[in-house]
């Protein structure tokens, strides 16, 4: 009786095997109502992504020549082709984990039928007999396909269910795929230990070499390695993986793929594996100096819908537009001025290339190293590219005289330079003895009482600056800078957490602006002379070449369109006088020792108690600002040689940031036949229209006329104007709306004076006369101009002379 009962449950458990055989391995889409851990519309998702062989790669970050940046990734895995993995590998692991692989259909029945056997006896899972395909699905399910912990645990959980949902997915791969497609996706998926994933990371991790050239023993390692590659570990568990080892090749004997003798030849030999590990490094650590552009990029692409998960995961290749060459020359003169370890100091630098359809980023660095070891002043912080410091001081008033140009000011007009002048409406403080509701500026030294707007720009005075202001409004000032570049400042919350810098320094119509006193992206102010070298045109900086998946496919990436700036002929206008600054200004002792033969336009910078310092260089092949700044807990004043912090600050825009970027140009070729273009002289003076232009001089009656009869809103203000008579229109300045019917315009009447009336000091023979920087209010400069001086008396100060003899006696 017991017997029968035997038979008869025997009987029983192999028909209810044979149906769970039977309906694991129906075609997914004929077996309708039937859910097995999962939906069929889940299942069949499953059983694309699994036919498709995509798995989780190392993505790499090359340089513009094509050398490795960086890889990123989450599983280090390096997938290769069919052709690409030795025959020896390929014999090893179908011996060793699957000797019926090129027979069955993707589920073996006997081997099934006598584990589920088991299995049901015990009331659960405790024999196995998974194919290579069952074992493609397990752990692609969970080395791709999972990614929360509950998928993890469904993916290993010990049950049958999952066991059938396997074996029918199996054989719906082996279907769809040749033998070899199947094996090939197995090689590249399965982790080998030591952090490496797949068969061309495991050769490398272990032997140095790759997937195509392994050697048999290697092979019947690696193959044995897959049943537990971490206890199978042979930097840890030496002989243990030398006993698989054999045990592969004995299994290679008996399928036939290798000689009893050579099996036992190899069983002789040692693992033969690396002294270590190979590893890759992960990561922006990795990439040294390129760290900073690194992680740079990575924020690129997260904004152009390409964030850190895709990348770890998705083995991209992304061409960069760093130059190497660049990069290194940008490093080095960075370095030769600031150290990586200086207490409290940074240098940052980014070269860009302009360009009016794109504008690529060519260096990004830092004197900091790029890492973790903060007691080593090494540093994550975006510092090349973030807004940071104290300012770019007179680097700013290029904004100004941008602003001024497109209002009708002329490049080559006069401007009173009074030593000291006190505003009214731009804010208040400043300079020593400020009036109350007053904002007070005076000049770093003594200037000629006037100067055309090209030489207060190459010697930086701060008094027409803030005039300049007064007579634009800080509005449209704030507004052409963000055009340039500066587009951090219109950020929501980059102020106080709610409004914009902009927005900010607009409300309070705060006239230092001008000045430079606000932190500033580097980055932002080296696309600003990229903007002004493109003809006035405005282009996201970009960090990217080209991104391919890991078949070879262009990824999309949206881009931001570049769009105009400042007009065409002001950015040209602009841009040739301010060579003026490397010619003749306070950036010319610096370019002619820094060895610099070639064409560059430049503005330095400094803030108040030289608490920061910038310098901008540009032509038509690059542009860059080197901006020097207090980087750790505490703010002072800024010394140089060597930069350093300091009691009283001796550091300016037209030192070590304008031989930083000099030194960096004068080795690089593009940058040395960098060229910069003509404009229309018609800027020298002023040109708005020919009607506006041609008003020059009339009487207010006259020009008010003209304009209210061509529909314009005029208001009138008076304006030093050295050689203009009392009353008679110096220029018209247009509003932000230009020359719109309906827009307003002010006319600049002469106010007689010859531009000295403002001023409490004297008026000197030469433009620049250097002294001390204390209490200016607000930017100050380098406080050396070349050292080819300017003749005692030049033509325009015998002009100046002539004119007030003839102001004294009436002529």
């Amino acid at each position: 009786m017991t017997v029968i009962k035997s038979l008869g449950k025997l009987v029983l458990s192999t028909a209810l095997v044979g149906i769970l055989i039977a309906l694991a391995i129906a075609p997914v889409a004929g077996v309708s109502g039937i859910a097995v851990a999962r939906t069929n519309e889940t299942m069949q998702s499953d059983i694309q992504d699994l036919t498709s062989g995509d798995t989780p790669g190392v993505s790499t970050i090359l340089d513009a020549k094509g050398n490795p940046l960086a890889y990123i990734y989450e599983q280090r895995r390096h997938p290769v082709q069919p052709d690409e993995i030795s025959d020896a590998m390929k014999q090893a692991v179908v011996a060793i984990e699957d000797r019926r692989f090129y027979e069955h259909e993707g589920v073996d029945l006997q081997g099934n039928v006598r584990a589920l056997w088991t299995n049901l006896a015990a009331g659960g899972v405790s024999q196995g007999a998974s194919t290579l395909d069952q074992q493609y699905v397990k752990n692609y399910l969970l080395l791709v396909n999972a990614t929360t912990d509950e998928e993890r645990q469904a993916a290993t959980e010990q049950s049958i269910a999952r066991k059938l949902r396997e074996m029918r997915m199996a054989t719906d791969i082996d279907a769809k795929l040749s033998k070899d497609e199947i094996l090939t996706n197995y090689l590249n998926l399965v982790p080998f230990g030591n952090h490496s994933y797949g068969i061309e990371a495991a050769a490398r991790t272990y032997f140095g070499s790759d997937a195509a050239h392994l050697t048999v023993p290697q092979a019947a390692m690696l193959a044995g390695m897959v049943q537990s590659s971490e206890y199978l570990n042979p930097y840890t568990n030496e002989e243990g993986v030398l006993e698989r080892r054999n045990v592969v090749l004995q299994a290679m004997v008996d399928t036939g793929s290798l000689s009893q003798e050579d099996a036992d030849a190899y069983a002789q030999e040692p693992l033969g594996v690396l002294d270590s590990p190979a590893t890759l490094p992960n990561g922006c650590i990795g990439a040294g100096d390129r760290g900073f552009f690194c992680d740079y990029v990575m924020d690129y692409l997260a904004d152009k819908g390409i964030d850190r998960e895709h990348l770890a995961r998705g083995g991209l290749t992304v061409k960069t537009t760093l130059d190497p060459d660049v990069q290194d020359q940008a490093l080095n003169a960075v370095r030769s001025h600031t150290a990586p370890d200086t207490e409290g100091v940074a240098e940052v630098m980014n070269v860009i290339k302009p360009g009016t359809d794109s504008r690529k980023v060519l260096a990004m660095v830092s004197s900091r190293t790029y890492g973790l070891d903060l007691a080593n002043n090494e540093t994550l912080l975006p510092q090349p590219n973030s807004l940071v410091g104290n300012g770019a001081g007179s680097v700013f008033k290029l904004f100004t005289a941008a602003a001024a140009l497109e209002s009708g000011y002329g490049i080559k007009d006069k401007l009173a330079v009074p030593k000291r002048y006190e505003a009214e409406g731009l804010g208040f403080g400043g300079a020593e003895n400020c009036p109350p509701n007053k904002y007070c500026v005076e000049n770093a030294g003594s200037y000629a009482s006037t100067m055309t707007m090209q030489d207060t720009l190459a010697y930086s005075p701060n008094t027409p600056f803030i005039q300049l202001t007064e007579q634009l409004g800080v509005e449209r000032i704030v507004d052409i800078a963000v055009k340039l570049g500066l587009r951090s400042y219109e950020e929501p919350g980059s102020y106080d957490g709610e409004s914009s810098i902009a927005d900010h320094i607009k409300d309070s119509n705060l006239g230092s602006f001008t000045l430079g006193p606000t932190a500033v992206n580097a980055l932002e102010l080296s696309n600003v002379g990229a903007t002004v070298a493109s003809e006035g045109m405005w282009c996201e900086p970009n960090p990217i070449e080209e991104v391919t998946d890991s078949h070879g496919n262009e990824v999309y990436l949206k881009h931001t369109p570049c769009e105009r700036a400042v007009g065409k002929e002001v950015a040209k206008a602009l841009e040739n006088n301010m060579t003026a600054d490397t010619e003749k200004g306070t950036a010319a002792d610096s370019a002619r020792a820094a060895g610099f033969s070639g064409k560059a336009a430049a503005k330095t910078g400094t803030t108040e108690s030289n608490q920061s310092s910038a310098f901008l260089g540009f032509n038509s092949e690059v542009a860059a600002a080197p901006y020097i700044y207090n980087d750790g807990t505490t703010t002072s004043p800024l010394c140089t040689g060597p930069v350093r912090q300091c009691a009283n600050g001796n550091l300016f825009g037209g030192k070590e940031p304008a031989s930083t970027f000099y030194t960096m140009a004068a080795r690089v070729p593009d940058a040395l036949k960098g060229t910069v273009p003509d404009y229309d002289r018609a800027y020298d003076s002023g040109t708005v229209s020919p009607l506006i232009d041609g008003l020059k001089g009339k009487s207010e009656s006259q020009a008010r006329s003209a304009l209210e009869k061509a529909g314009y809103v005029v208001k009138t203000t008076e304006v030093p104007a050295p050689g203009v008579g009392y009353g008679k229109v110096v220029r018209v300045i247009t509003g932000a709306s230009g020359t719109k019917k309906g827009a307003e315009v002010t006319l600049q009447l002469s106010d007689g004076s010859a531009g000295d009336s403002a001023s409490s000091g004297t008026s000197g023979y030469s433009y620049y006369t250097p002294s001390a920087p204390s209490g200016n209010g607000g930017g100050t400069d380098n406080g050396q101009p070349a050292t080819q001086s300017d003749p005692l008396f030049s033509q325009e100060d015998v002009d100046r002379l002539t004119n007030d003899v003839r102001d004294f006696f009436g002529l």
